[in-house]
């Protein structure tokens, strides 16, 4: 990755030519520049005084991450110098485009064979959340999504806002075979509550009286420092007895 530009350049003429932004994308490669650099190519100017560098920065620096930033309302944009109402639209749409693109898959029925392909196909949903959402997958006989992940929920996860008949629904309708259930943690550690332990029983009852089965349920969080990963399997924890596969 390309060193940071330093923040001393009253406007990006005044760069050394090999550090302007669109130049030194062109030289070494989008995915050899640094975020502040791609930012700043979407912005495309700052204000008198104030580099466009200098705001794509800025803009990082306040919103913490790129993740935060795309949160960020046209409305909250406009308050940084030099975003007015049409950068600040462009901002939101290139975002939003990068978004939906992480959502897309490869597979039209992608399979789901472990907890991590269930916490990759919703991870980019999960991660610009700030509050609880709860997902069923609908798989067939084989394990591949019948459909795309369904929003059940969101609020707090209790007994009281995820009801078994909300979760099942869609898997009766669909005529699944099997289902995973998924939520995120907004705080971003995805250690299971004595709550998320509870509806999970409560599922897996539910799913034998209707003869479908509670796979896994899934917890995603964020990848933090000295985290092995940032989801959380019931399953694999063995803090709740599913049952088996066969």
């Amino acid at each position: 990755m390309i060193q940071e530009i330093p923040p001393q350049y009253a406007t990006v003429k005044e760069l050394p030519k090999r550090l302007q932004p669109r130049e030194l994308f062109d030289r070494v490669g989008a995915e050899h520049v640094p975020d502040e650099v791609l930012l700043a190519i979407l912005l495309k100017s700052g204000s008198p005084g104030y580099n466009v560098v200098d705001l794509a920065r800025d803009l990082l620096r306040h919103f913490g991450s790129l993740t935060a930033l795309t949160r960020a309302t046209p409305a909250h944009l406009v308050n940084f110098r030099g975003v007015g109402p049409t950068k600040a639209r462009e901002l939101k749409a290139a975002l939003e485009l990068a978004r939906r693109l992480s959502q897309e898959q490869v597979e039209e029925k992608p399979a789901i064979h472990s907890p991590e392909d269930a916490a990759r196909l919703l991870r980019e949903q999960a991660r610009e959340l700030d509050h609880e959402r709860f997902w069923v997958l609908l798989l067939d006989t084989r394990n591949r999504l019948k459909e795309h992940p369904v929003m059940v929920s969101q609020g707090v996860l209790n007994a009281s806002l995820v009801h078994a008949r909300e979760v099942f629904r869609p898997a009766v309708m669909n005529q699944a075979a099997a289902i995973v259930v998924a939520h995120n943690h907004p705080s971003g550690d995805p250690s299971p509550s004595p709550e998320d332990l509870r509806v999970t029983r409560n599922l897996i009852e539910a799913g034998k009286l209707l003869n479908i089965r509670v796979l896994d349920h899934v917890i995603i969080g964020q990848s933090r420092p000295g985290q092995s990963t940032y989801f959380h399997s019931l399953r694999e924890s063995g803090l709740v007895n599913f049952a088996p596969d066969g």
